[in-house]
């Protein structure tokens, strides 16, 4: 498949990103202490079937669940566990689905009870890294002008950027080229086309930017053990503005009415 997607294809992803933002509002609701990433994991896979696609991430490279749930240091790839969430934990859900041959995969960092405000900036500043880095996912401009406002923006607070781990082009796979980095210099990378369509999904540490892989050969720890959060749209790079597949706006209705928006 070419990087520059058709009207057609560009809708097709919409659809299953669409499915993906409702979905982690559906987990938004389940999420508190107590709580355990199998239950939410459970709950997706049942919402992404009953509304006619798959999980995507379930068996991908041998992936064994519907959501990566990636509690606290965990940065990403976190299995889904029997582990109870507690008060004053983080907790990253990333998921994915297919359909009509086509995928979504998004993912928010949820606080779970009350949380600390040292931590609190943190999410806010990801998700802000992410709005940045997504207006920047226009025709003309390059890869390292999504990637270097989401760097400066974040660096700027005194947070750090994971270098090893990286956004991704998205179609009928969930990882296409190119590569998205967080990182970089403006004016560099691939060339932005209209039509090409993208992950970006800053994931940013409280601590150092270093990161270890546990035995699982799944989940990615920020090494320091200190939080990490990470947010995920799907866009379609677009002539003047950028074209977001994804929305917040199903989760942050959920979040606003339990009370605990970032």
């Amino acid at each position: 498949m070419g990087l520059v997607k058709t009207d057609e294809e560009i809708a097709l992803l919409r659809e299953n990103n669409q499915l993906v933002s409702r979905t982690l509002a559906e987990v938004a609701k389940h999420i508190a202490p107590g709580v355990t990433g199998l239950k939410l994991d459970k709950i997706a896979e049942q919402f992404i079937r009953d509304h006619g696609a798959v999980p995507g991430f379930l068996g991908y490279n041998g992936f064994p669940n519907t959501l990566c749930i990636s509690i606290n240091d965990v940065v990403i790839h976190g299995v889904p566990s029997a582990y109870e969430l507690r008060d004053g934990d983080i907790v990253s859900v990333d998921c994915g689905t297919r359909m009509k041959g086509y995928v979504g995969d998004s993912a928010y960092t949820f606080a779970v009870g009350s949380v600390s405000e040292s931590v609190m900036r943190l999410l806010r500043a990801t998700k802000e890294s992410l709005k940045l880095g997504v207006a920047q996912a226009v025709e003309g401009k390059r890869v390292g002008d999504i990637s270097s406002a989401v760097q400066r923006y974040v660096e700027s607070l005194g947070y750090s950027v994971v270098r090893e781990m990286v956004g991704h082009g998205i179609g009928t796979r969930i990882h296409e080229k190119p590569d998205v980095p967080n990182f970089g210099r403006c004016g560099s990378g691939k060339k932005l086309i209209k039509g090409m369509t993208i992950c970006v999904e800053p994931m940013i540490n409280m601590g150092k930017r270093d990161i270890v892989q546990e035995k699982d050969g799944w989940t990615i720890r920020t090494k320091d053990r200190k939080a990490s959060a990470h947010f995920e749209y799907a866009v379609a790079v677009g002539k003047e503005q950028p074209d977001v597949l994804t929305t917040f706006e199903y989760v942050e209705e959920v979040l606003k009415q339990k009370g605990n928006m970032i």
